[in-house]
């Protein structure tokens, strides 16, 4: 009996027609060298193999899918418009020439931010696999999975923290004097001033208002919620805020709640933590335009200054805001898609979310601003004393605004929650990636995923306790800078050159066209195979060139510091050259044919396995035949599309 396999038809994921086959492993044994022909015996056991869909889309092996299709927009929306949207790229459109960074800001969206996204969207519809097992396509990359999972892994130790701290404010907030407003409580000085007073003057040359510390609202921040003023540095952390360390557990607590049962559960969470944020946007930005002195601060946010593109700093500010922004790299995406159905549009998705996402980021500076400004002409200030980024943006300078407003406890809750919500639906993504990409791999891990999701929720609320002390600030602005810095930008990078170049854009182009049916333009493929590499290449040397010692305001952190810095980067970094190691060192051949197989491992294992049925048939007997299965695994290597003449000819089938 023949079985057509036509070349077309060949993947290193997908296997060839009949489709809808049981996986088998193939045990080949030589059993004698006779005349120069080898007779062989083999034996074709049932084994549990890796996952693959079927002519027909469908899954082999059962897996979770969204509820609706609606749940994966609003949780990739979720994951990917989170706190930075807000108070990091307002005020790098301000700083960097106002209209005139739309410019290298969309031009990187569209030929490296948006690229980037569908790959990774593609990648993990079609495999239908976490951030780790998703290299079944090369494995010799499969580090580059673990490297991801374990940088989101890290996020999560002090993203929840800063989760934690808009729970504090928001409880705070309710309270008919907000209690930032006012000097003379427990945690000010004797150096704290009410903000009425202030003026350019009083302030000092050289010394803006966003950075003035004796305001009521910095010192509730720092002496209030902080307490940093008990530590003398990194080296003094001091004992966790039992406050602090509440609102940690909560929001530990909200995360594991809306994971433990995958996607069906977090799926139905994201309609409010992915949609609030919108809405309280579109009420502050309607509320702030009303306040004297908000058109000058939108006037500002949007003032074009073209000199500012000479400057490279502005460029590189566009390229990493960008990719930041989208969360490309962090296994996240990976792991949404690949609860999709299988023939699910990603390529519109794609455009969709990443656009929303940046149209997000660019309408918050209205609400922003609008408020900055009002700021500006209540304190006889300029916008650019008032305008910074971070949590002085939304934790003293936003605050403090609303305080004197009136209603300004409604509009407080309104906010923080905002806040919450932002930054919610966001962790929830990155631990998500690391649930599926670790459950995935390890089978144990997915039959329990509750203890699982429990373990890795507790598991980031031990670590965050150190962030919680009386010196915790230090430890965050420690992860933050070098947890997610250079080595997510090298990850991605690696990434990247393993679909493009190793695996293929052509072989990557036919996945998807299996699952929508239609190959993705010469743009996008133009994009993966150059520009993205390139992008991401010289977006990871500006990282490393423009780093410089760690500073929180005046603290300058001790070398010593540095070090463990850049020792939490390399620790996950280092998964990709160990397991590339490991794979090469595990298989067997020399070191030329293992760098020659390495990565098509997978694609030879399915072409042989279809060539071994057309020549035994129904039977499963081998025949003795002048062309050994040996030679047939050769040939196969040497150009997949032999295996459909052997299947095709007559000398080679049982008849």
């Amino acid at each position: 009996m023949n079985i057509q396999v036509l070349p077309d038809h060949l993947s290193s994921v997908a296997p060839l027609k009949p489709c809808n086959v049981e996986k088998k492993d193939v045990e080949l044994i030589l059993v004698k060298d006779q005349n120069g022909v080898q007779y062989t015996s083999s034996a074709i056991i049932s084994t549990p193999g890796p996952h693959v869909p079927n002519c027909n889309g469908e899954d082999l092996e059962e897996r979770e899918t969204w509820g609706k299709k609606i749940d994966f927009l609003l949780s990739v929306i979720g994951f990917a418009v989170d706190l930075a949207n807000v108070w990091r790229f307002p005020y790098l459109c301000y700083k960097n020439g106002g209209g005139a960074f739309l410019i290298p800001y969309i031009l990187f969206l569209v030929i490296a931010g948006m690229p980037l996204f569908y790959m990774e969207l593609a990648l993990g519809q079609y495999n239908r696999e976490g951030a780790a097992t998703v290299w079944k396509i090369c494995p010799v990359f499969k580090g580059v999975g673990y490297t991801v999972i374990i940088i989101a892994l890290y996020v999560g130790f002090y993203y929840n923290v800063i989760i934690a701290w808009s729970l504090h404010y928001l409880f705070s907030s309710m309270t008919s004097e907000l209690p930032w407003l006012k000097c003379g409580n427990v945690w000010n000085d004797v150096n704290c001033t009410i903000p009425i007073v202030q003026n350019r003057t009083f302030l000092g040359n050289g010394t803006s208002y966003a950075k003035y510390k004796m305001t009521p609202a910095a010192q509730y921040y720092e002496r209030g919620v902080l307490h940093l003023h008990e530590s003398n540095g990194i080296h003094d952390l001091g004992v966790p805020r039992w406050e602090l360390v509440l609102c940690l557990v909560a929001v530990v607590f909200i995360l594991y709640f809306s994971l433990w049962k995958g996607v069906k559960s977090s799926g139905k969470v994201v309609y409010i933590t992915a949609t609030m944020p919108y809405l309280v946007l579109f009420v502050l930005l309607i509320r702030g335009i009303t306040l004297p002195g908000a058109m000058d601060g939108i006037r500002a946010y949007l003032h074009i200054d073209f000199k500012k593109l000479n400057d490279p700093k502005v460029w590189i500010d566009a390229a990493t805001q960008i990719f930041y922004s989208l969360g490309a790299g962090f296994g996240v995406l990976i792991a949404f898609a690949s609860y999709n159905k299988f023939d699910n549009n990603c390529y519109r998705d794609a455009l969709l979310t990443s656009t929303v996402n940046c149209v997000t980021s660019f309408f918050s500076g209205f609400a922003i601003f609008s408020v900055l400004g009002y700021m500006a002409n209540k304190h006889n200030v300029r916008i650019e004393d008032v305008a910074t980024e971070g949590p002085g943006l939304v934790f003293i300078i936003y605050p403090e605004a609303i305080s004197t407003l009136p209603g300004s406890t409604f509009w407080a809750i309104v906010f923080f929650i905002m806040l919450l919500t932002l930054g919610i639906d966001s962790s929830m993504g990155g631990m998500e990636a690391v649930i599926t990409g670790l459950s995935d791999d390890f089978m144990i891990l997915k039959r329990n995923r509750k203890m699982f999701t429990f373990v890795t929720a507790f598991g980031t609320f031990l670590i965050a306790l150190t962030c919680v002390t009386n010196g915790g600030i230090y430890v965050l602005t420690l992860l933050d800078n070098y947890a997610a810095g250079t080595s997510i930008l090298f990850g991605v990078l690696v990434e990247a050159i393993g679909v493009s170049w190793f695996y293929g854009v052509d072989r990557f182009s036919e996945d998807i066209e299996r699952m929508m049916g239609f190959k993705p333009g010469l743009y996008w493929r133009l994009c993966w195979k150059f520009v993205s590499p390139t992008f991401l290449l010289v977006v990871v040397i500006a990282s490393i060139v423009t780093s410089s010692s760690l500073k929180y305001d005046n603290y300058e952190f001790p070398p010593w510091s540095n070090i463990v810095g850049w020792g939490v980067a390399l620790s996950s970094m280092m998964f990709v050259p160990a397991y590339a190691i490991y794979k090469f060192l595990s298989m067997p051949g020399t070191f030329k044919q293992v760098s020659g197989t390495a990565n098509t491992s997978h694609l030879l294992h399915s072409i042989y396995k279809e060539t071994l049925r057309c020549v035994t048939g129904r039977t499963g007997k081998t025949p003795r035949s002048s062309l050994p299965l040996f030679v047939l695994l050769v040939l196969t290597h040497l150009h997949p599309a032999m295996s459909y003449y052997i299947c095709s000819s007559p000398l080679h089938s049982v008849q």
